[in-house]
Formats: structure tokens, C-alpha cells, sequence
């Protein structure tokens, strides 16, 4: 398999119900990593993306589902099932971050 050009992190992360933090699986991450592995097997681009589902917390998780591009360090919250193949199309394939998913860095303090 060839290096990927970007990663894709998905924070999969679950906590118990009611914890302070929250977790990103109760906010539906599940489908948003499923939609991004679906696009990329119809897209066949195995050799230019990989996508990955992250079981441990990613850290901003008020702002979940996180979602990461690499090498571009873009990081991206509330991402919803809908949102992925316009993440997909315009950053990914395109190298357009979509910026109204972009989060601030004020997140990380």
C-alpha cells in the first residue's frame, strides 16, 4: 500500500452517558466515519486518503464528531453524516478546507 497523501481521523470515541465532556460516538460518529469510508470506496482512492476511526479522545469533544485532515492539521467539529462529502469533494479531493465546519483555534485554549 503506498503513503497516503492525507489522513483522515474520525474521533469514535464513547464515554458513559451523562459524562461532563460528552463523547463523540453519542453525536453520531459512527456515521460520519462510515460515510467517509463509503466515499472513499466508491472513489478508490486507497492510495491518495486513508481514513481512520479513533477510539481515544481527540480532545475538543464539546465540539464532537471531530474530525481530522492530515498533513494539512485542519480540524473540523460538528461534522455530521450530511457534511462528509462536501469535506470529502472540497478539502480532501479539492484542498478547499470547508470553513464553517473549521474549528477556531480559541477550542484549544
Amino acid at each position: 500500500m503506498p503513503k497516503p497523501k492525507k489522513h483522515v481521523l474520525i474521533c469514535t470515541n464513547q464515554r458513559p452517558e451523562g459524562h461532563p465532556r460528552g463523547s463523540c460516538s453519542h453525536r453520531n460518529a459512527m456515521e460520519v466515519w462510515q460515510k467517509f469510508a463509503d466515499i472513499l470506496n466508491q472513489k478508490q482512492l486507497f492510495s491518495e486518503v486513508a481514513v481512520s476511526g479513533v477510539r481515544s479522545c481527540l480532545g475538543p469533544c464539546g465540539a464532537g464528531p471531530i474530525v481530522v485532515v492530515y498533513p494539512d492539521n485542519v480540524w473540523y467539529g460538528g461534522v455530521s453524516g450530511a457534511d462528509v462529502e462536501e469535506i470529502f469533494e472540497n478539502h480532501i479531493i479539492g484542498g478547499n478546507p470547508v470553513e464553517r465546519l473549521v474549528l477556531p483555534d480559541a477550542v484549544f485554549g
